[in-house]
């Protein structure tokens, strides 16, 4: 909800304060510098200290700095504050699929991860509700878009006392009481009966705690699978935001009202949730990589078709198949992701991977203006058709992991 508020806003601020392409094109791409560096960071620190510690603390830290977004008064403020967002936004994501993933069963790992990033449709339809019925309505209507945006750091307390840490990262870090009394908590809420927990001699593993380092991921095991995720995060990456987060404002400066280009904008988005649906089933009958490449080629070819439309019903069309296509593959990825990666790196495999794929998310909102004055809508659209067909063709040099167990 956070990262689509944005792409409403920035049609409503464009007008009101009368902002230069290149003053937009840095408040889209500021809060993807803080992504990179929180995804980053953030896959690092979970495998240091914790998935529900980083989850939590990154909840309240973009919670609070949307919310204080409302207030700002001029560009710069709202640049550090979007950085801020940017920065517990990144480190969220890939933190909060390690931890389902951690969880599931290894027969329906891959649906359920796709059902948990299902919730970013949720967020961006609701983003595109709150575009539609909110940002217009007066003349601070972006402030109260920001305002409603502050509810996730309300839900930071539940995480913290609610959730509990991942069993596998536990026993890792030689925690085995604690590992024992979370697997202990799920028996007692299905009604199975357990004896008292024995004694820490008999449940605390004697490894020690393992070291991180991104260096790591490079290691001749883990070589191939670091780049073909990294080449698949930043093509997906690239065209995702490239074209969604100018999706509203592009439709304005082709002659639709700021009304009718939010109203457009919620229809497209509409086709996300069945995207997630359809990933949802395929991934665990076909497969992570199947499943991925092609939604990604999907993807391609609907880009290609939007950067054709050229009227109200083929726009939507396109715009539909785009968000369907790109959508699924979203989940895909999440799911495929922390799968490659045995524990102790799973979350810094994940935040990497992430990382550099928002290098691409900074990349993308600068250059499309530059591209539509030099291409126009179609040549735009084309390169992001050509991002995806890269993306695809990387996804296939995934190890494939459905079905199996997780590595520790």
């Amino acid at each position: 909800m956070d990262v689509g508020l944005v792409s409403f806003i920035l049609a409503a601020l464009a007008v009101q304060w009368s902002l230069s392409p290149g003053q937009l094109s840095a408040i889209a791409s500021i809060g993807f510098v803080g992504m990179a560096v929180g995804a980053s960071l953030g896959g690092l620190l979970a495998d240091r200290i914790g998935r529900r510690q980083v989850f939590a603390l990154t909840l309240l830290v973009y919670g609070v700095a949307t919310g204080a977004s409302a207030l700002v008064t001029g560009v710069g403020l709202l640049l550090v504050l979007r950085f801020l967002v940017g920065l517990g936004l990144g480190a969220e994501l890939p933190v909060a699929s390690t931890l389902v993933s951690e969880y599931a069963p290894a027969r329906i790992r891959g649906r359920v991860v796709v059902a948990l990033e299902a919730f970013w449709a949720l967020g961006w339809l609701l983003a595109a509700l709150i575009g539609y019925l909110v940002v217009p309505s007066t003349a601070s209507g972006w402030r109260w878009a920001f305002a409603l945006g502050m509810v996730p750091a309300a839900y930071a307390i539940v995480i913290r006392w609610g959730l509990p840490e991942s069993v596998r990262f536990l026993e890792r870090q030689g925690r085995g009481i604690e590992a024992e009394e979370a697997v202990r908590r799920f028996e007692r809420s299905a009604g199975v009966q357990v004896p008292s927990l024995p004694s820490p001699k008999v449940v605390t593993r004697a490894s020690e705690p393992v070291t991180q380092s991104w260096t790591q991921l490079w290691a001749p095991v883990h070589r191939r699978r670091t780049l073909a995720l990294w080449v698949t995060w930043f093509g997906v990456n690239f065209s995702y935001y490239g074209a969604f987060i100018w999706l509203p404002t592009l439709l304005v400066s082709d002659g639709f009202t700021l009304v009718k280009s939010f109203e457009y904008t919620l229809i497209i988005t509409l086709a996300q949730l069945p995207g997630y649906a359809v990933s949802a089933i395929l991934i665990e009958r076909w497969g992570r990589r199947p499943t991925l490449a092609t939604f990604l080629a999907g993807s391609a070819l609907s880009a290609t078709a939007f950067g054709l439309a050229d009227s109200v019903p083929t726009i939507l069309a396109a715009g539909m198949a785009l968000s369907f296509f790109n959508l699924g593959a979203w989940g895909a990825l999440y799911a495929v992701t922390p799968e490659i990666y045995p524990t102790d790196l799973r979350a810094t495999g994940a935040g990497s991977a992430a990382a550099f794929g928002r290098l691409a998310s900074i990349a993308a909102p600068l250059l499309v203006p530059l591209l539509r004055q030099t291409s126009g809508t179609t040549g735009l659209f084309v390169v992001f058709a050509v991002s995806f067909a890269v993306a695809a063709a990387a996804a296939w040099a995934l190890p494939e992991w459905r079905g199996r167990a997780l590595q520790d």
